[in-house]
C-alpha cells in the first residue's frame, strides 16, 4: 500500500503520534493494517511497547523515516498507525451523548476524549459533520476514538427512531439550570453545532437545559459546555445511586 497524505474518501485513516498509535493497537488491532516508527524514536518507551505488541499481533512494522515524515504535518512523530476504517454500533442500553452537526476536529476528538473521562462511551453524530477518522480528529481524542462507540444519522429523528429515551437538549435558553436538572436513565444529551447551537424545535423535544454562564459571553465552547454536562450529569447519578 503506497501510503499518502490522508482523504476523507480513503478506506483507511493514520494515528500519528506514539500514544494514540498504542491507544490504537491496545483496543483495536484487529483493524490495525501496519505501523511505521521514525528512526529517531527507537529508543522511545512507548515504541518499545509499540514493537511489543505488533508482534504478538502479527502486526506489520517498519521503520521509515521517511512516510512518517510525509504523513504527518507535524514534527517529532515517531510513529503512524495505518488501520482500516470501521463502523460500530451504538449501546442501545446505555446513555449516549448527541452532536447534531459538530464542524470542528478538534471539538470533536476533545469530546471523545472527555466522554472516556466521565464513563460514557456512545457518541451519536447527525451529519453532516467533521470527519470521525480524520488524524487531527483522532489526534485530538488522543485516540479515545478507539474506545468510543460513534455511529453517524442521516437527522436527529432517524436517531430518535432507533434509539428511544430521555432527551436532554443543552440550549443558552433552556428551561432547567444544569445544577437543577435531574437526569432519568436511559438518556441521551443533544448539543448542537458551534456556530449555530439547538434550533428552537428542540425544546418540544425533551427537558431543555441551560447552563448558567455570566452575561460577559453569549455560548460555551461545545467541548466545555459537553464536559461540564457530562460531569453535572455523573455527580447527579453518583449521588442518587444511579
Amino acid at each position: 500500500m503506497q501510503l499518502k497524505r490522508y482523504k476523507k474518501d480513503f478506506e483507511h485513516s493514520y494515528t500519528l503520534g506514539v500514544f494514540p498509535t498504542l491507544e490504537l493497537l491496545t483496543h483495536q488491532p484487529q483493524h490495525t493494517l501496519q505501523v511505521l516508527t521514525h528512526p529517531k524514536g527507537q529508543e522511545n518507551a512507548g515504541i518499545a511497547k509499540i514493537r511489543e505488541i505488533c508482534h504478538k499481533n502479527g502486526i506489520p512494522l517498519q521503520i521509515q523515516e521517511k512516510a512518517v515524515e510525509r504523513l504527518s504535518p507535524k514534527e517529532n512523530v515517531y510513529a503512524v498507525g495505518v488501520f482500516r476504517k470501521y463502523q460500530v454500533d451504538l449501546d442501545p442500553a446505555a446513555n449516549h451523548v448527541v452532536l447534531v452537526n459538530p464542524g470542528g476536529m478538534g471539538n470533536l476528538g476533545t469530546i471523545m476524549r472527555t466522554m472516556l473521562g466521565f464513563g460514557m462511551r456512545d457518541l451519536a453524530i447527525i451529519q453532516p459533520a467533521a470527519d470521525i477518522f480524520h488524524p487531527d480528529t483522532v489526534r485530538a481524542s488522543m485516540g479515545a476514538l478507539f474506545q468510543v462507540r460513534c455511529e453517524g444519522f442521516a437527522s436527529f429523528e432517524e436517531y430518535r427512531q432507533s434509539h428511544s429515551r430521555r432527551i436532554y437538549p443543552l440550549m443558552t435558553g433552556g428551561a432547567i439550570p444544569l445544577p437543577e436538572a435531574a437526569f432519568k436513565l436511559p438518556f441521551a444529551l443533544v448539543f448542537g453545532s458551534e456556530s449555530r447551537g439547538l434550533g428552537d424545535e428542540y425544546h418540544a423535544l425533551g427537558t431543555s437545559i441551560r447552563i448558567p454562564q455570566s452575561e460577559a459571553i453569549d455560548s460555551l465552547n461545545l467541548a466545555v459546555a459537553v464536559g461540564v454536562t457530562l460531569y453535572q450529569a455523573r455527580l447527579h447519578n453518583l449521588n442518587n445511586n444511579v
